[in-house]
């Protein structure tokens, strides 16, 4: 029997090695060279957006679903020890590259954040912006993240706000209206402007917090991203400006793990 879970992970992995990649990659440099981390579509500084800690020097950290691994480079510049788990090879093919324009080395590991080939307990951080917190389902990559954390260890994870997803039609731009059911919300169908289909994930925040608490997780902030004033997105049109400032289109998460818990399946 063919499992569902891995057939999202194959249709993920081969849009981004044919043709998300080439795309994403104007970012990748900026972002690695950035003396200040930012974060998200509207690019908002860590001094404004502290989704880092404070003082990650020689904290182990795990980024699922890194990309070209610029989150991870970020922490790497501040003393921390990343390791990059990506399920694209081009992409790591760019981090690798960027790696050796800036000097910078770190492990990057071609894997499945749903199965992460990675020992139990190795980090002290795991963290996404927009990689596993969207492309991989929760219930899967979630009790990984649990299952790499150390007792003490933080989840850090940014992506389009529960909103955003509720009033964001399967094609075009969100609305001021709810068109997607809250009760049942899990696997998420999205159209591109270049009529590509993308199988992506949200949880209502109910059940985000009921499935990290299962994995041993307690939640310790929610932060609502508000753009500041004057911050521009010229490259998601599907997110409005009239519509992003009277409500939060991005949110970041941030957990810490406590006692053993069971992986989480469904």
């Amino acid at each position: 029997m063919r499992d569902e879970a891995d057939d999202h992970v194959s249709v993920t992995r081969r849009q981004w090695d044919e043709h998300m990649s080439a795309w994403f990659d104007r970012y990748a440099g900026p972002r690695w060279a950035a003396a200040e981390p930012y974060w998200g579509m509207w690019c908002i500084p860590q001094s404004r957006l502290p989704v880092l800690p404070a003082s990650p020097a020689g904290t182990a950290a795990v980024e699922l679903g890194c990309g070209s691994a610029y989150v991870s480079a970020w922490l790497a510049r501040r003393g921390a020890r990343p390791v990059g788990v990506d399920v694209s090879a081009r992409q790591l093919s760019t981090a690798r590259r960027l790696q050796a324009e800036f000097g910078l080395r770190f492990p990057l590991v071609q894997g499945n954040a749903e199965r992460v080939p990675l020992a139990s307990g190795c980090a002290d951080l795991v963290i996404s912006e927009y990689g596993a917190s969207v492309w991989c389902d929760p219930y899967r990559w979630i009790p990984e993240a649990a299952r790499l954390l150390r007792p003490g260890g933080r989840l850090v994870f940014m992506a389009p706000s529960t909103l955003a997803r509720l009033c964001m039609p399967e094609q075009g731009p969100l609305t001021d209206r709810l068109v997607r059911n809250l009760f049942g919300l899990h696997r998420v169908l999205q159209t591109g402007t270049s009529g590509r289909e993308y199988r992506l994930f949200t949880l209502p925040h109910g059940e985000s917090i009921r499935l990290l608490a299962r994995c041993g997780l307690v939640v310790e902030d929610l932060i609502e991203v508000q753009p500041p004033p004057g911050a521009a997105n010229n490259d998601f049109p599907e997110f409005p400006d009239e519509w992003v400032r009277r409500w939060p289109a991005e949110e970041v998460w941030f957990a810490r793990r406590e006692a053993a818990a069971t992986a989480v399946t469904r």
